[in-house]
């Protein structure tokens, strides 16, 4: 139960966090949109770095179906973002609210994930959920910003934005750990390296094929700096623990 509390308070965090990128954008909106770049390039460095250095060897010794997992956990949310780009990249621009509306279920979804992978990290044990927080937390914070901006742009008031963007990319992420953390603490330590390899495959996507590339369109000039030290910071973390 120890490691359900820690493993709570890293969702309630990540969701002031994104609560956070939607205020900033509200009432600074050009310094979030300026800085929201950053904490994605640090947030992906600290992901890829974690995941490879820690989650994934972890899971490796668990199961033999690690390999497989991960790379199910891969193209799981390759498939949960490709569905959201289709439906709103090749929409007729007249489907105002399928701009924001459409983004907003998905990234419930993805943000429901998240705290399904607090629940499998923690259940690990602390490093692997401390270690895997990290990252995560700070990846939220653009989130919000870009789901408070998709629903604005689909003509929703920005009151109701508000209200819709806290429940979709915030309140899921608690909501995901408290409903999953009674399943994965009671399965085998196999199956519990199954999820773990799954996770990682998602951190990886997250990380490597989300953030990254988002962040590179953007091209600010500390960009490259941001990952590198998201990077050290992973390395640091892991290293500290041997």
């Amino acid at each position: 139960m120890q490691h359900f509390w820690v493993g709570f308070f890293a969702s309630l965090l990540a969701a002031g966090v994104t609560t956070a990128g939607i205020l900033v954008i509200r009432h600074f909106g050009d310094w979030g949109i300026r800085h929201s770049t950053y904490f994605a390039c640090f947030a992906s460095g600290v992901l890829i770095s974690v995941s490879f250095l820690h989650i994934v060897p972890t899971s490796f010794e668990m199961t033999p179906l690690a390999p497989i997992s991960l790379l199910a956990g891969y193209f799981m949310l390759y498939a949960v973002n490709r569905f959201l780009a289709t439906q709103v990249c090749e929409r007729p621009a007249t489907a105002d609210y399928a701009i924001g509306l459409l983004p907003m279920i998905g990234i419930g979804l993805h943000s429901f994930i998240d705290g399904a992978i607090y629940s499998i990290t923690f259940s690990v044990d602390l490093f692997t959920g401390i270690a895997a927080a990290i990252g995560m937390v700070l990846h939220e914070f653009p989130e919000g910003i870009i789901t408070y901006v998709l629903l604005l742009r689909g003509g929703v008031q920005e009151k109701t934005a508000l209200m819709l963007a806290f429940v979709a990319a915030a309140l899921t992420t608690p909501l995901g750990m408290l409903l999953s953390f009674p399943l994965v603490s009671q399965i085998s330590d196999g199956t519990l390296g199954v999820l773990l390899a799954l996770s990682a495959g998602a951190l990886i996507y997250v990380g490597a094929t989300h953030l990254l590339p988002q962040a590179e369109r953007e091209s600010r000039r500390y960009n490259f700096l941001a990952v590198a030290l998201g990077a050290l910071v992973a390395i640091g973390i892991v290293v500290s623990k041997g």
